[in-house]
């Protein structure tokens, strides 16, 4: 383990045992979710942003970084009886708060919808408290017996399956992965979702880049300062990795912080992992309401303002139901079809003779139409 992971490891141990003012970033959450908590809950948690409220009903959830449990406990609120939380960190201590009140917050809750894992969240397969038993039961193991060990259980028993949850949330901990760490960690997150999955990330962002001997100031890096993705750095990390409809949905104005004139902010960064499904030709179309004169998606996909532009189905659905809902007008084919793969290249328009007697979708309401 090198210093830079056991000096945060330390610090957030700390944090378990006593409040700890300068790992805190003022956050307004909903009050009404906090009724639940137990005080030392609230109290021994880190955090810069709420991403709780992105959390639905039936929701998996999974909560990297979970700490004390605070959010963990708040989104089992909100995802009810038929949803489940997961929440994963890899300190001892922070573990310990959070389990100490498992049985409470089940009573609580009417059910034990929730359960914490030891892991590190750029190797989501990997069950480190397995990896210490193993270990335990093996002191006398080779390097190679141990890695064998390790690979047979990422294969056959990940911690955290492919395709198993339905919103990755996190609350102030992605700075805290290594540099060389980072992109590996966004797959893992995007391998976990379910097609269709959603992330809202609320962490602290750079706007410049950090040179290295503030990187290697370990004060700022357990501070959640000198590991900071910068800005633009950290939402081409997601779009890299192949999510869709990437964006800063909270961005705060003022700095938490500035070192040497480098402005930290606390943001929270929402995506969604695309469906996976063939793309099939129905005669779909739909129209871009503006204000830009043309936007580009995330593959490569062009609308004009006004137009009726020609997507496969799959493509419709995220327009229409999915984040971009609010700026598309869906039109769905006026007589069935039969599909056929897709194969137009972008910016192609559908004609409005292919689509006459068609259901526009959310183009009229009763409140603004005659």
């Amino acid at each position: 383990m090198n210093a830079q992971i056991e000096n945060v490891l330390e610090r957030y141990s700390q944090g378990a045992k006593e409040r700890q003012e300068t790992l805190c970033c003022p956050v307004n959450y909903d009050a009404s979710l906090l009724k639940l908590l137990p005080q030392e809950i609230i109290e021994k948690d880190y955090g810069c942003g709420d991403p709780s409220r992105y959390v639905r009903t039936g929701d998996v959830v999974l909560d990297l970084g979970s700490g004390g449990g605070k959010i963990c406990y708040m989104a089992a609120q909100l995802v009810g009886s038929t949803g489940r939380v997961i929440g994963v960190d890899m300190n001892d201590d922070m573990l310990a708060l959070a389990r100490r009140y498992q049985p409470e917050m089940a009573a609580n809750l009417g059910g034990d919808r929730v359960r914490f894992a030891k892991a590190r969240i750029e190797d989501l397969m990997l069950d480190v408290e397995a990896l210490e038993h193993y270990y335990s039961m093996h002191p006398d193991c080779t390097l190679a017996e141990l890695t064998a060990w390790q690979d047979e259980q990422r294969r056959a028993r990940p911690l955290i399956p492919d395709n198993s949850v339905d919103v990755v949330i996190s609350n102030c901990v992605l700075n805290l992965v290594a540099d060389a760490h980072k992109q590996q960690m966004v797959r893992e997150i995007i391998r976990v979702l379910k097609p269709g999955g959603r992330v809202a990330i609320s962490d602290i962002v750079s706007d410049e880049p950090i040179p290295q001997h503030l990187k290697g100031n370990p004060e700022l890096w357990s501070g959640c300062i000198s590991g900071a993705f910068q800005e633009q750095e950290f939402i081409n990390s997601f779009a890299k990795a192949g999510f869709l409809a990437v964006q800063y949905d909270k961005w705060d104005a003022a700095p938490w912080q500035v070192v040497e004139g480098i402005e930290f902010r606390s943001v929270t960064l929402t995506a969604v992992k695309g469906a996976g499904t063939e793309c099939l030709d129905y005669g779909h179309a739909v129209i871009y309401r503006g204000p830009y004169t043309s936007v580009t998606d995330d593959e490569g996909h062009i609308y004009t303002r006004g137009e009726r532009m020609a997507v496969c189905e799959r493509t419709y659905k995220l327009l229409t139901d999915g984040p971009y809902r609010n700026h598309f007008i869906g039109v769905v084919p006026g007589v069935a079809r039969e599909p056929s793969p897709w194969c137009a290249p972008a910016g192609t328009k559908r004609p409005a003779a292919e689509s006459k007697g068609a259901v526009h979708a959310e183009a009229c309401t009763p409140a603004g139409c005659c």
